[in-house]
C-alpha cells in the first residue's frame, strides 16, 4: 500500500504541469481561433488561405511530430540566426515546458478555429442585419450578438476539445516535460509496477475530465440562462 500512495502522490506533483499545458493551450486557442473563424468567415484575402493551408497542416500531423519539430527546430533556428545575423539569443530561453506551451497553442489553434467558425455560423443572420439596421458597429455585433451565441452553440465541442488537450498532454514526456506521463513511466520503470502505476495515471485523467465536465455543464446552463434573458428583454 506504501507503494501506491507514493505513486499517488509523486503523480499529484506533476499535476500543475498537466494543468498548466492544458489551460494555457486552450486559452491561447481559443482566443486566436476564434480571431481566425472570423477570418475566414469574412473570408479575408490572403489571411483566409493561409489559415485554410495553417489548420489543414496541424490537423492532419500527429501531435508528437509537432512538438518534436519544435523541440529540435527552435534551437537550430536561434543558432542560425545567431551565426548569420551576428544575434546573441540563449537556444536555451526556450526551455522544454515553453516550447510544449508553444506546440499545445499552436495545436489547439486549429482546432478550436474550426469548432469556432461552425458556431459562428450557426447564428441567425437576420440577428446582424437587424443588428445593422438600428445601427450597431460590427465590433458590437460581434462582441454583444454573435459571439455570445456562437461560443453556446461550440460549448460542447469546446469541452471535447479541453479533454482531448489533456489526455493530449501525455505527449509531453516526449520533450522532457514532467506531467502526469512521464512521472507515471519513471516510477513504473523503477518499481516494475507498470499496471498499478498506469492505472494511477488513467485514474488522474479521469478525474480531470469529470471535473472539466461538470465544470462546463455549469459554464453551458449559465450561458443558455443568460442569452435566454437576453431575448426575452
Amino acid at each position: 500500500m506504501s507503494f501506491i500512495f507514493q505513486t499517488i502522490w509523486e503523480i499529484f506533483k506533476s499535476l500543475p504541469n498537466t494543468i498548466i499545458i492544458s489551460l494555457v493551450a486552450m486559452t491561447v486557442g481559443l482566443s486566436v481561433g476564434t480571431l481566425f473563424a472570423i477570418i475566414q468567415i469574412r473570408k479575408t484575402p490572403i489571411f483566409s488561405q493561409l489559415i485554410i493551408v495553417y489548420n489543414s497542416f496541424i490537423r492532419s500531423t500527429p501531435l508528437i511530430i509537432q512538438l518534436f519539430i519544435l523541440y529540435y527546430g527552435i534551437p537550430n533556428l536561434i543558432l542560425y540566426l545567431n551565426a548569420t545575423l551576428g544575434l546573441k539569443i540563449n537556444p536555451d530561453m526556450f526551455s522544454p515546458m515553453l516550447i510544449a506551451l508553444i506546440a499545445f497553442s499552436l495545436h489547439a489553434i486549429a482546432y478550436l478555429s474550426e469548432t469556432m467558425k461552425s458556431g459562428l455560423l450557426s447564428v441567425d443572420y437576420s440577428q446582424i442585419e437587424a443588428a445593422k439596421t438600428v445601427g450597431l458597429s460590427n465590433r458590437h455585433i460581434y462582441t454583444r450578438i454573435v459571439l455570445p451565441q456562437a461560443f453556446n452553440y461550440a460549448l460542447p465541442n469546446i469541452e471535447n476539445q479541453f479533454i482531448m488537450l489533456i489526455k493530449g498532454t501525455s505527449l509531453a514526456f516526449a520533450v522532457q516535460v514532467t506531467e502526469i506521463m512521464a512521472v507515471s513511466r519513471i516510477i513504473a520503470n523503477e518499481g516494475y509496477q507498470f499496471i498499478t502505476v498506469y492505472s494511477i495515471a488513467a485514474a488522474f485523467y479521469w478525474i480531470l475530465a469529470i471535473i472539466l465536465e461538470k465544470v462546463f455543464h455549469k459554464i453551458e446552463s449559465n450561458s443558455t440562462n443568460h442569452l435566454s434573458t437576453q431575448s426575452s428583454i
